[in-house]
């Protein structure tokens, strides 16, 4: 908050005439520039004045009534343009506004006056774009979030207002506390008091079953773009079979990633690559399962857009988000469709590439990232090299023992005994068949059985596998070449 105030300060000794402040926390920063002016007392003081459309124009740093008739915006700004004496205007919500061309105008009168003059527009909104011909009168103030330690205040705040209202107190995990502080980062002082609330007020108490609660609160309370999708159905690696060394992998980094030591930065993440259909998907989401973080999912397909540069700015948006989200698990499905780049390529996928290779670097690893593609040869070596992701995994085809382990999991997921079918016969007739075309051979089968007015039997199953035509087949080279390319540039996932 002393940074905050300081960088506040700053800006109004500079003299700037236009000052913009995207939030949608308006009353902490009132809180901040009345705290500011009224008992900082700088030496440059000036008289503080708060607008709206609905009350006009208020002085703060004494208390007087508002000014109704300085309701209308271009009044207001007529007003200001009047008086000659030195103050700092707050507009809150006054970017609808900046439309017209006569409210332009007089900001620019405003703006322009000679410098002794000393006043100063400040347009606090939750998103203001200034028309072109005031940008370079102005300079933009963001409003810092709360950090731990006032995130933490504020639980303890409202565990106490609950307290007050309720016998005894709040019973509160410390460990389950201190993730929660984690978890509510990127969120305004509201917005943690609001999610603190919810955690607390169901039963008086902070644990650890409150945090995936939170977690989708928190993005419901940040999604502004709707490019990102909160899955929430996680899964375990006791739901995939086979990928053991993935399995380890991540085991022996869990602890690093939610508390590495001094001098071991947290892994970033990994690309998994593979042959469709075996796994890939259900990889990320048990990923996010074993680190025991939300998981956010981006399409890279949707980000594109036909306007030059607005893609781009859509990837900027998504990462920062992600970023707000943290710490979670960003799984990037698809991931060549949005970086793969070809003749035909306009040069938005190398804006992209660029773009996002920088947050990769950047990022300080509260994002743990998850890629998926089907088609790993068509990215640009620029992603694939050693650095960029941790690991690279290939998740092949699922050998026979595999097989077998898939085929049990997806009958006692549908509440079928494994052991009244002859799973070892049916792992052999399945060579080349990938998790998902082994899924949709027993829900084949089941349709044929039920239609037959008979129970799901092992002779249901192997007629079905026998019928199908597995990816590995039809589309052998591709497969083939897949595979190829795999061995000795990934490590094998199973």
């Amino acid at each position: 908050m002393v940074e905050t105030r300081q960088d506040l300060a700053v800006i109004l000794a500079s003299r700037v005439p236009i000052v913009v402040v995207e939030t949608h926390d308006e009353t902490r920063f009132l809180d901040l520039i009345t705290g500011l002016i009224v008992r900082g007392r700088p030496t440059d003081y000036r008289p503080l004045f708060r607008w709206t459309v609905t009350t006009g124009l208020q002085r703060l740093d004494i208390d007087l009534a508002p000014q109704l008739h300085n309701a209308p915006p271009d009044q207001v700004l007529r007003h200001v343009r009047s008086v000659e004496d030195p103050g700092i205007y707050v507009l809150l919500d006054f970017h609808p506004y900046l439309s017209d061309p006569v409210n332009v105008r007089l900001v620019k009168d405003i703006a322009v006056a000679p410098r002794e003059h000393r006043r100063t527009l400040v347009f606090v909104s939750h998103g203001i774009e200034l028309p072109p011909e005031l940008q370079p009168l102005a300079a933009r103030f963001e409003l810092s979030l709360p950090d731990d330690e006032e995130r933490r205040e504020i639980i303890r705040e409202v565990a106490r207002d609950w307290a007050a209202q309720n016998p005894g107190r709040v019973k509160a995990d410390p460990k389950a506390v201190k993730l929660l502080v984690q978890n509510l980062s990127g969120v305004d002082r509201d917005g943690v008091a609001r999610l603190a609330r919810a955690a607390i007020h169901d039963d008086g108490a902070i644990t650890a079953c409150d945090l995936p609660d939170v977690a989708k609160a928190k993005y419901e309370l940040l999604n502004r773009h709707g490019l990102l999708s909160f899955e929430y159905d996680l899964a375990r690696f006791a739901d995939v079979g086979g990928l053991g060394r993935l399995k380890q992998w991540l085991t022996e980094r869990r602890r690093v990633v939610s508390d590495p030591p001094p001098g071991l930065d947290p892994p970033r993440g990994l690309l998994l690559a593979g042959v469709q259909g075996c796994g890939k998907s259900l990889a990320a989401r048990a990923t996010a399962g074993v680190l025991g973080r939300p998981l956010l999912r981006l399409d890279f397909a949707a980000l594109y857009d036909k306007y030059h540069g607005e893609t781009e700015r859509r990837l900027r948006e998504c990462l920062a988000q992600a970023e707000l989200m943290a710490p979670c698990v960003l799984w990037i499905d698809e991931i060549e469709k949005g970086l793969a780049t070809g003749d035909g390529d306009s040069g938005t996928s190398r804006r992209v590439l660029g773009s996002f290779l920088t947050w990769l670097a950047e990022q300080q690893g509260g994002v743990f990232v998850v890629a998926t593609a089907n088609e790993v040869q068509r990215l640009p070596p620029e992603l694939v090299r050693k650095g960029r992701f941790d690991e690279l995994f290939f998740v092949d085809l699922p050998d026979g023992e595999t097989r077998q382990k898939i085929l049990e999991i997806h009958l006692k997921k549908r509440e079928m005994e494994p052991k009244s079918f002859d799973l070892s016969r049916m792992a052999q007739a399945t060579e080349g068949f990938s998790g998902a075309e082994l899924e949709q051979g027993i829900v084949a089968a089941w349709y044929t059985a039920h239609a037959d007015g008979a129970a799901l039997g092992s002779g249901h199953l192997l007629s079905e596998f026998l019928r199908t035509r597995p990816l590995s087949v039809v589309m052998a080279e591709r497969v083939a070449g897949l595979r190829s390319w795999a061995d000795g540039r990934c490590v094998p996932a199973a």
